[in-house]
């Protein structure tokens, strides 16, 4: 069930994003070669306690298999939920990232590519293309016209430069919690609702140089391209008004 969110709502979930988008600022540039993603979790962990809020992926999922960290860090054919370790990011890595912040109770979702070092230019194209794709899907995102109009503008821009599309994971409804309905998916397949006021959700291209068909690895969290090849990774949280669209985690 879509859960539809009132302006006071979105108010409380903008300020959970703002913050989001205030840690990322700070975090961007400390993606560098011979940093380790755990390092970077635990700055990310510190940034957002000091400021007040909950990391919101911290201890998420299964009891038996919780998610250890507040970043999902995704490093080159690893396309998310890349578990942070004591693995050091080298020149040319490109390096995806995903957080979101729980601040009383209001969730926030976003995720960006880092290039770390010197990249290839067919990893930088990638990150290029995939960047594109999200802002294709917000301006697709509009009161009175259908969902899927969304996962049809992602889908053909990233098809048209022959990209692979991953299919088997998707945006979502967020605010009130990570993950909620609707799914919004980054090809036109599944339930296609009307968009109205008061949508919240997370739309999140992920996008291979190679095949769309992804794997899952033995940690049950990191999910790698089933050809080894580069993928990349964007998201931003967006509320739907009658008359515009708002970017709120930007």
């Amino acid at each position: 069930m879509i859960r539809l969110k009132n302006e006071k709502q979105i108010d409380e979930i903008r300020k959970s994003c703002q913050m989001l988008s205030a840690m990322y600022k700070e975090l961007i540039p400390l993606v560098q070669p011979g940093v380790t993603t755990l390092e970077l979790d635990l700055w990310a962990q510190d940034w957002i306690k000091k400021a007040g809020g909950k990391p919101a992926f911290l201890g998420y999922g299964d009891r038996s298999n919780p998610f250890p960290g507040a970043l999902c860090i995704s490093i080159n054919e690893e396309v998310i939920h890349g578990i942070p370790s004591k693995r050091k990011i080298a020149d040319g890595d490109l390096v995806s990232i995903d957080s979101g912040i729980d601040l009383g109770g209001y969730i926030s979702d976003r995720a960006v590519t880092v290039e770390a070092g010197t990249v290839s230019e067919a990893a930088h194209k990638l990150n290029t293309v995939t960047r594109e794709c999200l802002y294709k899907g917000i301006e697709a995102a509009k009161a009175g016209d259908r969902l899927l109009q969304i996962s049809r503008a992602v889908y053909n821009h990233a098809a048209s430069g022959g990209y692979g599309v991953v299919h088997q994971y998707c945006g979502h409804g967020v605010g009130f919690d990570v993950h909620e309905d609707p799914q919004v998916p980054n090809y036109p397949h599944g339930p296609n609702p009307r968009m109205v006021q008061g949508l919240v959700i997370a739309i999140e291209p992920m996008i291979n140089l190679g095949t769309g068909d992804v794997e899952l690895m033995d940690d049950d969290w990191t999910v790698v391209t089933a050809d080894s090849k580069l993928s990349a990774h964007w998201e931003h949280t967006i509320a739907v008004f009658k008359d515009h669209t708002e970017i709120l985690t930007e």
